[in-house]
């Protein structure tokens, strides 16, 4: 069996930014080699990936096309579109190569796949398992306010779960969705879990001297640092963010409020700075520009006291797992703790849910240090033993097997 994990293109792998999807591939493709797989990434050309050891096969596309753009627009459009047309020239070649072999094809993007699909006889796919993820967060609204949206921007991804093998989903809304609403197979759907590198994001082998040049760069001795990360814009809710801790910043001197991640709204980046300034807190309420996911994000965990997951909409919360394994107590907004409710069952181990009595349980986490080092074991413990890119691994592995 030869599995063929394949990049959306947004940007290549390793991600320099915080790319959810391009996380997911690096870090199932690493435990899946691990467990003694033969592996392949398949991702857009980059004469300046970043180093690494993943074993990587390069679709060609002009270089103009293969930089980061976190803008969606036109040029991100035709650039998805391009890629998945070369791509899948790419993949015609290795059936062609492997004939003899079953090959897994495993996309997390719509493009890529519905494109794929348009350009692939069926006869060709006769050796070939399609595995399909939903990464996308548009599946967490209200159906009536959300079904004319994934009419008209998601129809592909309803095409590739319709068509793929298996449809792997992160938790049990997609799947209700899928079947009630698309008629897709039940028994085709797999339920599986995003992972977390409990390696990496750990604070005990964060670089202290890096966090130390951090502390004291943005006056940070001495501070409780509240982190939130992903990018700025009103679906991450950075601003709610901000104003929920507002009375508490007014009230305590020593509690700083940190950012980072990619600005996808400059609108919305201006409104936190603006409030920030009329607050008088700007020197305590600072944008850490856009990080690389790894030992870049971890010494920011390091540098935090606490984190927040305060989004109107998610599909897994990677940051969530990233957190706690960082051992950081993480508050986590009423949205999330309902439509994900694998977080929401695990609330006291290491979660914190958001509520009417924020104020005093943010106070409590802080000022009673015993309850603090729990909230940090339990949450640590907790991503080890069920989140791990292993767990996440054999989850994938035994679909595959069993088509």
């Amino acid at each position: 069996m030869k599995i063929f994990e394949i990049g959306t293109g947004y940007t290549s792998i390793p991600a320099r930014m915080g790319a959810a999807t391009e996380i997911v591939v690096a870090e199932l493709t690493n435990s899946m080699i691990k467990l003694g797989e033969d592996v392949t990434i398949i991702d857009i050309m980059d004469k300046n990936r970043m180093s690494t050891t993943l074993p990587i096969r390069e679709v060609y596309m002009p270089q103009f096309f293969s930089s980061t753009d976190t803008k969606l627009g036109v040029v991100h459009k035709l650039k998805r579109v391009l890629y998945s047309v070369s791509l899948t020239k790419t993949l015609h070649k290795i059936i062609r190569q492997n004939k003899d072999e079953k090959i897994i094809f495993h996309f997390h993007n719509q493009y890529n796949l519905f494109f794929f699909l348009k350009l692939t006889s069926k006869k060709m796919l006769k050796n070939v398992t399609i595995g399909y993820t939903v990464h996308s967060y548009i599946w967490f609204g209200k159906w009536e306010e959300i079904k004319n949206t994934i009419a008209k921007r998601y129809f592909q991804e309803v095409y590739c779960c319709q068509n793929a093998d298996k449809v792997f989903v992160l938790n049990d809304i997609v799947r209700d969705m899928l079947v009630k609403h698309y008629n897709v197979d039940p028994d085709r759907i797999v339920s599986v879990i995003n992972g977390v590198n409990v390696d990496v994001y750990n604070d005990e082998v964060a670089d202290r001297n890096e966090v130390d040049i951090l502390r004291k760069k943005y006056n940070l001795i001495d501070k409780k640092v509240v982190f939130q990360v992903g990018s700025i814009c009103d679906r991450k809710n950075q601003l709610g963010t901000l104003k929920l801790l507002l009375p508490l910043m007014k009230r305590y001197d020593d509690i700083a409020f940190i950012y980072a991640g990619g600005i996808i709204d400059s609108d919305y980046a201006n409104q936190i700075q603006s409030i920030s300034h009329n607050e008088g807190l700007e020197k305590r309420v600072i944008y850490m520009g856009e990080v690389a996911p790894g030992k870049q994000l971890n010494n920011l965990y390091a540098l935090s006291d606490v984190a927040f997951m305060n989004s109107k909409s998610e599909s897994f919360a990677l940051v969530i797992a990233e957190a706690l394994s960082a051992r950081k107590p993480i508050f986590i907004c009423e949205d999330i703790m309902k439509s994900l409710v694998f977080w929401g069952r695990k609330e006291g181990e290491g979660i914190i849910r958001i509520k009417d009595s924020f104020e005093t349980d943010f106070e409590r986490l802080l000022k009673d240090r015993d309850y603090y080092k729990e909230m940090q074991t339990k949450g640590r413990n907790f991503i080890v033993n069920e989140f791990s890119w292993d767990i996440a691994a054999k989850l994938y592995l035994k679909a595959f097997c069993e088509n």
